[in-house]
């Protein structure tokens, strides 16, 4: 049972009576030789110039050889999997319906008196990743909704966490993302830290933290030091550049430096790159040219270069 209370010393507003050890495999360990970040486009920001149905063949035409996506929900699940067998791309990442996105509604899972509306979504997501294959599946908690007390959405969030985890089986894995409050004010879960508190209490085998860089920075920096720690905890992670959340080559995080910290720790999941473009999609992949992401016949403007 989650133990919830307040400690004013630390920023996650969450103390646990002790910290179980976590039974899950390992994600990450230290290793000698080099390998290279495997890196999948979030066709939710990337190549939006296109519909979405679209968006996967530009994909893999870029040298992306795995997509992931925040809602799929726009298009019938046979059609994406047409799709992704069409392109030989693998989904390997999506979200829950956010809700009344029009109202400002981000997540579904930590808003108290909306359990049949989480019930709901979270049956679409088991539908789709069923037929899409999909084994990492985010639970968007939501925004703290004004007048109600944040133990209160939080005791909800980890009963609809301990519901998917159950509902997505032993071969699947929830995710929690934490999201900062400047881009999304009131998130329910903001700090990497705090979501690895909520997942060392609930110590449930199949659910894992979602380490996005772009929002780890906004939030607190420290970005090595920080994932180093969490690092067993995390088989999934996204870039983008701070603070304006474009391509991962512009902004104050040097993301060379990530890249080779990855690959130093043995991480083995793949890199989500959830950034929105300055312009084209690939001619802005210049970063990405030397992991192998190498649209054809383009003029890149990062570097200046024709690949």
């Amino acid at each position: 049972m989650l133990r919830l209370k307040r400690n004013d010393s630390s920023d996650s507003g969450i103390a646990c009576d002790q910290e179980p050890h976590h039974s899950g495999t390992p994600t990450g360990r230290e290793k000698e030789d080099k390998g290279m970040p495997r890196f999948a486009a979030n066709l939710s920001t990337l190549f939006t110039d296109a519909p979405f149905l679209d968006r996967f063949a530009r994909a893999r035409a870029a040298g992306f050889e795995a997509v992931e996506c925040q809602f799929p929900y726009e298009a019938e699940p046979q059609e994406i999997r047409a799709r992704l067998d069409g392109e030989g791309l693998e989904l390997v990442l999506f979200n829950t319906s956010p809700g009344d996105f029009a109202a400002g509604e981000r997540g579904l899972a930590g808003l108290p008196g909306r359990e049949a509306d989480f019930d709901a979504a979270l049956d679409q997501m088991l539908t789709y990743a069923d037929l899409l294959g999909t084994r990492l599946l985010h639970v968007m908690a939501g925004v703290q909704p004004e007048g109600v007390g944040r133990d209160a959405c939080l005791e909800v969030y980890c009963r609809n966490l301990e519901k998917a985890a159950a509902a997505v089986g032993p071969d699947r894995t929830c995710l929690i993302e934490p999201i900062n409050t400047r881009d999304i004010r009131g998130y329910l879960i903001s700090s990497p830290d705090e979501a690895a508190a909520l997942i060392r209490d609930l110590d449930l085998p199949n659910l894992r933290l979602q380490f996005d860089f772009y929002h780890a920075q906004v939030m607190a920096g420290d970005l090595v030091r920080r994932f180093e720690r969490l690092i067993d905890l995390v088989p999934h992670v996204q870039i983008a550049g701070v603070p304006e959340r474009q391509e991962p080559d512009v902004g104050e995080v040097h993301y060379p430096y990530i890249f080779d910290t990855l690959d130093r720790l043995g991480f083995e999941g793949w890199v989500g790159c959830e950034y929105f473009p300055r312009g084209r999609t690939e001619d802005g992949l210049g970063w990405a040219a030397r992991y192998g992401i190498r649209p054809p016949d383009t003029t890149l403007a990062t570097g200046g270069i024709t690949v």
